[in-house]
């Protein structure tokens, strides 16, 4: 690939125009915002002028109800010799895709399964999907140069390609993107109108389930529009289980010993069920989830604190796997926690108090 258009220039258009244009591709981009148009040019991540003649690929970036506008319209122009989407939602507009009678053959709905709770060209990296799943669905009618085109971009990006069927994907992406989001909204919520006391007790659980409600509202009206029907059935099935959870809290509360045992039996079953869904989430790497330990260490919020631990884990031949960092509550300080291989754990342990770090027991 030598040229690609990039049609719209929000975080995911600006990111893939970023890796393209880091890896020797002439990028141009197009947007109906100047200031983000211009932002993403002075970012590096391609040309504000329109290509001379047709470019090799054009990237459609926007909205997924805007998708097949835009694809018309870039069609119309001949502006490529190949046209896809980032959209995150893929049944509906391709099938709209194909009753403004766009060539099927030359367009490829995709989706990269990769962003941020912020928005807009100032977000975009380059290395935004590297390593990250992006989804391609191919019809029976799929040119073979648009689908080469296609996985040539997902190379450049450095993301791993995996071909679904349109439909299967969008109820994917509801029960493993679409509905979370919304949870994690909904628990956000009950934090607006709380007291300020219990909001100060806010730890790290917390911070976890509520990290994606920051995402701007406007672009998840624009997704959930999209594929409403898949999230609602997800989330109807959230409902029954949340029903039950009630039920079973209420029994606990109970003066009954029995029904008491049967809220403690419904609690455990829903607990257990999480425990087996989050056994299935993919670990590092997309590999089969890996069981490690956690080494928490105490660390004072001053510059260059936790380049030094990183530094001694190095020294001592440990290898971190993930970390943490838990806030303390009104100090400048708190714990990092150090996710390792279990056998490297009183390693690591060892070798960082003996360098001065306070270890918390677990």
């Amino acid at each position: 690939m030598r040229t690609a258009l990039v049609i719209g220039t929000g975080l995911i258009g600006t990111s893939v125009a970023l890796a393209l244009a880091g890896r020797g591709v002439r990028v141009h981009l197009e947007d109906r915002d100047a200031d983000r148009l211009r932002t993403a040019a002075a970012l590096g991540a391609g040309s504000e002028q329109p290509p001379e003649e047709p470019v090799d690929l054009a990237v459609v970036a926007v909205p997924p109800a805007h998708i097949p506008a835009a694809v018309a319209d870039a069609q119309r122009r001949k502006a490529a010799r190949g046209y896809i989407d980032v959209g995150s939602v893929k049944g509906g507009p391709r099938r709209e895709v194909e009753a403004l009678g766009c060539d099927m053959t030359a367009y490829l709905g995709t989706h990269p399964m990769s962003g941020r709770e912020v928005s807009g060209p100032l977000a975009a990296t380059a290395d935004l999907f590297e390593g990250r799943p992006w989804v391609l669905t191919p019809t029976a009618v799929t040119d073979t140069e648009v689908l080469n085109l296609a996985l040539e971009l997902i190379a450049l990006c450095r993301a791993v390609p995996v071909v679904m069927d349109a439909d299967a994907h969008d109820r994917a992406v509801a029960l493993v993107s679409h509905t979370p989001q919304l949870v994690s909204s909904l628990v956000a919520a009950r934090l607006e109108s709380a007291d300020e006391t219990a909001v100060r007790l806010c730890g790290q659980g917390i911070r976890d389930v509520t990290r994606i409600a920051a995402s701007d509202p406007g672009m998840w009206i624009d997704i959930l529009s999209a594929n409403p029907g898949p999230v609602a059935d997800v989330l109807a099935a959230v409902a029954d289980d949340l029903e039950e959870t009630v039920r079973a809290l209420r029994a606990l509360q109970s003066a009954d010993e029995a029904k008491r045992a049967d809220g403690a039996a419904g609690i455990e079953d829903v607990l257990r069920r999480g425990n087996n869904g989050r056994a299935r989430v993919p670990g590092k790497h997309g590999q089969a989830p890996a069981v490690y330990e956690t080494v928490a260490v105490l660390i004072s919020d001053r510059p260059g604190e936790l380049a030094r631990i990183f530094a001694d884990a190095g020294r001592a031949g440990v290898n971190i796997e993930d970390v943490r960092i838990e806030h303390a509550t009104g100090q400048q300080a708190g714990h990092v926690q150090l996710m390792v291989e279990p056998s490297a754990a009183p390693v690591l342990s060892a070798a960082l108090r003996e360098r001065g770090w306070a270890i918390r027991p677990q």
